[in-house]
């Protein structure tokens, strides 16, 4: 009997500690408005960091698979096939290098195919970084809006304070500052999350930039070897006819 009864007092004691949904509502709740603020602000730099890691994570695949399929080509010189190959292709490494090989077509100087790969990589860029910067905008949002909400709070609490009894003034001055603190550590506890979110997305967007400039290195090595061997056929050629 002894022991039904410890059961069901441990039960009920389990039963009655909060959750950990419980412990979050009310300590939202216990900060103030400016709370919703910074949680709406949460919510908007998750999302937005989960497109960009999707939408990163679909380019790399893709460029890989283009890349796999045109590099044969090149490296066999066959830049004309290479053309047909990338021409349809929307990835932004096919554009890069059909930048090159269309400018290929009307000069044989390396320079000019370098330029015209460097203009393809600065229209690609774009597309990569959008909304990137927003993650980190949306982190010094959160913290200064609750270092506002604690500020606000505080004289809030000192104005209360002022006008409270004597014996009570002590008591209610450490609660308010309590509950406005909350707001400083949520704005820091959204903050920490969305700079760590924010330098991961970069150092994914960089890793696809640092891919694109290899293969447009790799096309140029191709691009010099093949100039050069006819440079060499044509060279005896036209001292034969002379």
């Amino acid at each position: 009997m002894a022991n039904e009864l410890s059961t069901v007092d441990t039960a009920a004691s389990v039963a009655a500690e909060p959750g950990l949904i419980d412990i979050m509502i009310g300590f939202i709740q216990d900060g103030g408005p400016f709370m919703y603020p910074i949680l709406f602000v949460l919510a908007v730099g998750l999302g937005i960091t989960l497109e960009r890691i999707i939408y990163l994570q679909r380019v790399k695949s893709v460029n890989q698979k283009a890349w796999k399929q045109v590099f044969p080509l090149l490296s066999k010189g066959q830049f004309r096939q290479a053309m047909e190959a990338v021409r349809d292709n929307q990835t932004g490494i096919a554009r890069v290098i059909g930048y090159g090989l269309e400018r290929s077509r009307t000069t044989r100087r390396h320079e000019d195919v370098e330029m015209a790969m460097e203009e393809g990589l600065m229209e690609v860029l774009p597309r990569l970084e959008t909304r990137t910067g927003y993650v980190a905008i949306l982190a010094n949002i959160a913290t200064l809006l609750g270092l506002l909400g604690t500020i606000l709070g505080l004289i809030a609490a000192f104005t209360a304070v002022a006008s409270a009894d004597p014996a009570e003034q002590a008591e209610l001055l450490s609660a308010s500052i309590s509950v406005a603190m909350n707001t400083t550590a949520f704005g820091l506890m959204t903050a920490i999350p969305l700079l760590l979110a924010y330098a991961f997305i970069n150092s994914m967007t960089n890793k696809i930039v640092d891919s694109m400039e290899m293969a447009s290195v790799k096309f140029m090595n191709v691009f010099r070897q093949a100039t050069t061997q006819q440079d060499r056929r044509d060279g005896p050629a036209q001292g034969a006819s002379a």
